[in-house]
């Protein structure tokens, strides 16, 4: 798997972008060239210079600064929301999968539900419901968000148990936890490692959506939806407000989705070479 990964020079590009934005996310506080909160009097919206690397904004705050701290909201989100949901959608996914009949079709219908509702509007009405912040963020996103890889994990295991090595276990006498643990687990396994890694990236541009919303992580903290929302009003000036927050979100979402795809290709077994 790791032979084809590495061959895949995109794929190992995004994870080395994905390594150094996470390094950058755990020492930003103390990389950063300003506390992100500090205002510099007399230099409102000042152009990108040596000083100011990414400039700054109305309120005379680094912006460089600011994208780096705002690193750890958007990647913290990401990668909590994707426990909750893979959590949350693997063990609904392989409940229904493996028991089957009323229990498969109550878990299923629900999901249907769910995801009958648009998902920005269920984001929006239940961050409403509590006190915006960043724990808020992170478990809406992740208790709205499982749906999908139900649906996937749920494939999965129904294709699976019809297997004959899955049937010669139950022949042999082996339980229904030991066979989701020993044999079907361990195959959809690759599925669920792909489909995390692509949910990391939603989930960034979930959290970017919620905050340029103003519903998402709250002053003074910043976020990178945070600072596009309040670059968007001098956007024909002071161009860097809005560019530098935007170019984060899309090199991170960008790797992040380099990354899924490599892995998809990696763990196929019709895409390996014999």
């Amino acid at each position: 798997m790791w032979r084809e990964f590495a061959r895949n020079r995109l794929a190992v590009l995004g994870a080395v972008v994905v390594v150094l934005l996470y390094g950058l996310a755990v020492v930003a506080p103390n990389v950063a060239p300003q506390d992100y909160r500090a205002f510099n009097a007399g230099q409102p919206l000042k152009a990108p210079s040596a000083e100011h690397w990414f400039g700054t904004d109305r309120q005379t705050r680094d912006v460089f600064s600011r994208v780096l701290v705002a690193s750890q909201v958007s990647l913290s989100v990401g990668l909590v929301s994707v426990l909750l949901i893979t959590g949350i959608g693997v063990s609904l996914g392989a409940l229904a999968g493996a028991v089957g009949g009323r229990v498969d079709e109550t878990i299923m219908r629900f999901t249907d539900i769910v995801l009958a509702i648009p998902q920005l509007f269920l984001l929006i009405a239940a961050v409403a419901l509590f006190t915006p912040s960043l724990t808020t963020t992170m478990v809406v996103i992740g208790l709205t968000s499982w749906m999908s890889t139900a649906r996937l994990v749920r494939g999965e295991f129904l294709r699976t148990r019809s297997l004959d090595f899955v049937l010669a276990a139950r022949a042999l006498g082996a339980s229904t936890g030991r066979i989701v643990v020993r044999h079907l687990l361990p195959n959809a396994l690759a599925v669920i490692i792909v489909q995390s890694t692509l949910w990391l990236s939603f989930a960034i541009l979930l959290e970017s959506s919620l905050s340029f919303l103003g519903l998402g992580v709250q002053p003074p903290t910043p976020s990178w939806g945070g600072m596009l929302a309040d670059g968007r009003v001098d956007m024909q000036r002071a161009w860097w407000e809005t560019v530098f927050p935007g170019m984060a979100i899309f090199i991170t979402v960008l790797a992040f989705n380099l990354v899924g795809d490599g892995l998809r290709d990696a763990l196929d077994p019709r895409q390996r070479n014999r």
